[in-house]
């Protein structure tokens, strides 16, 4: 079964203020695999599971049309009221079940959500719809995020992330297991195709305001249930992690900007052309 998360319209709120989308770098190694493996031009993109949309216009100007689609329609809603693109559309589906049409995809992304598909239904569906030499690319990153600020030491600064991580363990999802990124190397192992390619490690480093750190941590399921069980042990954790935060820095805003390396890791696959 798919597992339906993030639809409420507080969360989803959340998930697009401070939900990162994949970097530039990670972007274009999805288009270079593409591109020497089929070559332009590109007619259509579909980005699967894509929430509020950050990931979904970063193919726009890359393919004729793009189409995000998502379960939830308070993530839609959002995307939506902040699309700007105009090759840019939003459907309300379920992964497994696309209304695509056989072998009409150039590329199909799924940008930290596959893990909550069903995952063997939502391979063959990819393999439905996309083109001989079309491709997939399935790309997430990890909770263990680290944090650096000048003149402060990263080690005690990692050691209170570290805390505010372990804390929220017990109220993660038994369907990730220890850690997701094993959902999608046992994706990797059951693609049948000969061309794949599998990256585990990719540090991708972003500035943001300490506050903006703490939403993005507390946009995961693993708060999120956390503030649904006990909406107070939730709070003190938060504000507990945000002052030991700021006492290592020695600042007085949360606004005051880290910089916060985030680890992502990725799954590429071309399908073959069809014999």
């Amino acid at each position: 079964m798919a597992y339906r998360l993030f639809e409420g319209k507080d969360h989803a709120s959340s998930y697009l203020k401070y939900r990162i989308s994949p970097s530039d770098h990670l972007i274009q190694k999805v288009l270079d695999f593409l591109e020497k493996r089929k070559g332009g031009p590109y007619e259509l993109a579909v980005d699967v599971g894509c929430g509020s949309g950050q990931g979904t216009v970063l193919l726009a100007k890359h393919f004729s049309s793009v189409v995000g689609t998502d379960i939830s329609p308070a993530q839609l809603e959002l995307a939506l009221q902040h699309a700007k693109e105009p090759n840019v559309t939003y459907r309300q589906s379920v992964a497994e079940e696309l209304a695509l049409a056989d072998s009409s995809v150039d590329l199909m992304t799924s940008m930290s959500s596959f893990h909550w598909f069903d995952r063997p239904r939502f391979l063959k569906e990819a393999h439905r719809v996309l083109k001989p030499r079309g491709c997939l690319a399935l790309l997430n990153y990890t909770i263990e995020m680290e944090l650096s600020y000048a003149d402060c030491s990263s080690q005690a600064l990692n050691d209170a992330c570290k805390e505010f991580y372990e804390a929220l363990k017990p109220y993660r999802s038994p369907h990730l297991g220890a850690n997701s990124i094993e959902l999608y190397r046992e994706a990797y192992n059951s693609i049948p195709y000969p061309d794949k390619e599998w990256q585990e490690c990719v540090w991708v480093k972003r500035p943001m305001p300490l506050s903006s750190y703490m939403g993005f941590v507390e946009s995961f399921s693993s708060y999120q249930r956390l503030l649904r069980e006990d909406p107070l042990k939730a709070a003190r954790l938060s504000q507990d992690i945000r002052q030991k935060l700021m006492s290592i820095m020695r600042v007085t805003s949360e606004d005051t900007e880290v910089l916060v390396a985030v680890k992502y890791f990725y799954l590429l696959a071309c399908k073959p052309d069809e014999v």
